[in-house]
């Protein structure tokens, strides 16, 4: 690898999909050879002692500081060459973050949030069984803040009756078209 990877932020509120998609994007080889996947979730698990819920407003500073942490691990991956999908709750609030580390190591970087309707998310969300955060109300909360991006709009994408494979599709189509670069 001699070339410089890039990072694409793959967001949404909980229940989306962005799990499977972004696996979906990272296993599927067509971003190439070298992929590295970041879960975010994982980050948030490494704290053992004094963590807050992420989606309480008494976490602004903790998630700060992982953001943070998130963005610096994903320009170190890209700036060896990776593809990095970065899989979380990323909201307009922490794109910054992630594009001024981009920039600070010279690695392109794509945003997108995927955003099905509210009642598509709310099912998809309170009935997982493999994710501690099935409860409607954060739920609800979070798919809020997600209803106007501000700047960010045209980054998100309707996967209201997208199987995962083929939000994973739109992820792809709108990556090569350029429309989720970040400048």
């Amino acid at each position: 690898m001699t070339t410089k990877g890039g990072i694409i932020v793959l967001s949404g509120p909980p229940g989306v999909g962005k799990s499977t998609v972004a696996r979906l994007l990272a296993d599927g080889g067509k971003l190439g050879d070298a992929v590295v996947r970041l879960h975010t979730d994982d980050f948030w698990g490494f704290i053992r002692r004094g963590a807050v819920p992420p989606f309480l407003p008494e976490a602004r500073r903790q998630n700060a500081t992982v953001v943070g942490v998130i963005a610096g691990a994903a320009v170190g991956y890209a700036a060896g060459g990776y593809e990095v999908v970065v899989d979380g709750v990323v909201g307009p609030w922490f794109v910054d973050v992630y594009r001024e580390a981009a920039r600070a190591a010279g690695v392109a970087a794509h945003y997108a949030v995927l955003r099905p309707d509210e009642r598509t998310t709310l099912e998809r969300g309170t009935t997982r069984t493999d994710h501690p955060l099935t409860d409607p109300g954060p739920i609800r909360a979070m798919y809020a803040q997600f209803t106007d991006l501000g700047p960010y709009e045209p980054h998100a994408l309707d996967t209201t009756g997208l199987t995962a494979e083929e939000s994973a599709e739109a992820m792809r189509e709108a990556l090569e078209a350029g429309h989720l670069r970040l400048a």
